[in-house]
């Protein structure tokens, strides 16, 4: 049960990152998500039975924590778009984005959380300090969980966002028989992430892009 908290805001974060892919297309001429009812943060329509509900939960049974979910892809259809290759660059690279923005919102409800709360060894109450803890527990694991989400769905393999970029930029035939790899290059990702040089660059790059959010909470806590 210790880390239980990390699953409300990893379900939310997915669900805005789907959103936001929605939401971009929309902006863009693609009405698609849209009219399958996908623009809501409504968790129900994202779920995936796999990947929101099954993986989550086979990891935290078996590791005691949840290392990677998702929700189901938002549909886009990119012919609706004014200029293909601009369109789906920006569409695939605003997922990672609402991600690095719901890192900072869980930041400053941290701050809020902490200010609210006071320190946890002086609330006298079980619950109530129970309660102050999941929540603080929760926005600053969601602050690392939404910057690890950002820089792996930049991987350019696969189904991520970053293949996306990757395959706009190719050559039209070369980058549509990279398109084509699909759900398979996520087997390519499992298996790079086993290897230690790579799984320590991407922990590397995350660490480092919360630097500027730990600015942040130290400029507001220690700030009377």
């Amino acid at each position: 049960m210790n880390s239980l908290y990390i699953l409300p805001i990893l379900l939310f974060s997915i669900v805005v990152h789907e959103v936001a892919h929605g939401w971009m297309a929309l902006l863009l001429g693609d009405p698609t998500a849209r009219d399958s009812g996908r623009l809501t943060l409504n968790p129900i329509p994202h779920i995936d039975p796999i990947g929101s509900i099954a993986i989550p939960l086979l990891s935290y049974i078996t590791a005691g924590s949840v290392f990677i979910a998702w929700a189901k892809p938002v549909p886009v259809n990119p012919a609706n778009f004014r200029k293909f290759r601009r369109d789906d660059i920006l569409v695939s690279l605003v997922g990672p984005f609402s991600n690095l923005l719901v890192a900072f919102c869980c930041a400053a409800c941290y701050v809020i959380s902490d200010r609210v709360f006071g320190p946890l060894e002086l609330i006298e109450s079980n619950l109530q300090r129970e309660i102050a803890a999941f929540f603080i527990h929760m926005f600053a694991a969601g602050i690392t969980l939404n910057i690890f989400l950002a820089v792996f769905n930049l991987i350019p393999v696969p189904p991520l966002d970053g293949s996306h970029v990757l395959s706009s930029l190719l050559p039209a035939e070369i980058g549509e028989r990279f398109r084509q790899i699909g759900f398979f290059g996520i087997l390519l990702v499992i298996m790079l992430m086993r290897l230690d040089p790579f799984r320590n660059f991407i922990l590397t790059v995350v660490m480092t892009v919360r630097i500027p959010y730990e600015i942040f909470i130290k400029q507001f806590l220690f700030t009377a």
